[in-house]
């Protein structure tokens, strides 16, 4: 009786620790990591919701970009932090549904190591060409791509990102021959794109958007149900006949796993606040992001899911790592 007696007054003291804690999260710094490198989407939200958390709270927030190996580098930061809040994690279907899949032996398992805070956006990955290369659609690209196997390269922001497994599914699907042309980030691959040094990219909008209004770059088609309000002209792959390859890219927030439950709400009730609100949604919107928040529940749905779509794709292209 006294043991449990003891069990029951230990536990009543740990929810009152945490919601304690709650209630003065955050007293200090608070750490906001990017696994990629400054520029796109990723960093585009990272730095509007550090800057409008560190108002709304009066903490700084830190952003910290830790490229490498497609969000392994900075997953690893954060599982050797400790799990109070102090350090959130911004991540995509990149870093969390399409890279793990790559390894037999994972580096971080994206479901069981992290918490789900909340979902912010997505964004469906755009075809986009350069002006030199004679296509005006992805048609054109198709049949210039099976006269010339092995000719065209695609520029993507690194093994594992969602610019490569969706390109790799493209050839997949189309019976094309594209070589990849990996580059540490986003940034780097529209820079090379836009130069010329490559002719094609599976891209975000974010990353891309400005050249294909400025004319140097051509959006050729867009890998979702439905068409980008940003670039409206621009045709579905399912409008073409190519419902199958369907790729949106997702941003949200993670924690590591243990991390106290009241922290977890209130870091998703102010995020979902600020991404919601109407000067946030517009800016995003204007780079081709489409806000969409969710309990972190809901996320962590999501992520399963999308980790198990994801694996059937690394597999049917044979993609996965030895």
């Amino acid at each position: 009786m006294k043991t449990v007696l003891a069990l029951l007054l230990f536990m009543a003291g740990v929810g009152s620790f945490n919601a304690a804690g709650a209630q003065d999260y955050p007293n200090k710094a608070i750490r906001l990591m990017v696994p990629f490198s400054p520029g796109g989407g990723t960093d585009l939200q990272a730095r509007t919701i550090s800057q409008e958390l560190n108002e709304a709270w009066g903490q700084p927030v830190i952003v910290d970009h830790r490229p490498g190996a497609t969000g392994a580098v900075a997953s690893n930061i954060v599982l050797q932090s400790p799990a109070d809040g102090y350090t959130i994690f911004i991540v995509t279907s990149s870093t969390h549904a399409i890279s793990p899949n790559l390894f037999r032996d994972p580096p971080y398992n994206p479901v069981k190591d992290f918490d789900a805070v909340t979902q912010t956006a997505t964004a469906p990955e755009i075809i986009c060409s350069h002006p030199s290369v004679p296509v005006r659609s992805v048609q054109q690209l198709i049949d210039l791509a099976k006269a010339q196997p092995g000719k065209l390269n695609y520029a993507s922001p690194g093994t594992g990102s969602i610019g490569h497994m969706t390109a790799e599914l493209f050839k997949h699907l189309t019976g094309t021959q594209i070589v990849g042309v990996p580059y540490k980030g986003s940034g780097a691959a529209v820079r090379e794109l836009v130069g010329g040094q490559v002719e094609v990219m599976f891209s975000a909008p974010g990353a891309v958007i400005s050249y294909v209004r400025a004319g140097r770059l051509r959006a050729l088609g867009v890998l979702a149900a439905e068409r980008t309000p940003v670039l409206k002209e621009v045709p579905t792959l399912a409008e073409l006949g190519y419902p199958q390859i369907d790729a949106s890219n997702w941003y949200g927030f993670l924690v590591r796993s243990g991390t106290p439950r009241p922290i977890i709400n209130k870091l998703a009730k102010e995020i979902a606040r600020i991404v919601e609100q109407p000067k946030v949604r517009a800016l995003l919107l204007r780079q081709g992001y489409t806000v969409k928040t969710s309990s972190p529940e809901a996320f962590a749905a999501h992520m399963r899911k999308e980790f198990e779509k994801w694996g059937k794709v690394v597999r049917d292209t044979g993609m996965g790592l030895k």
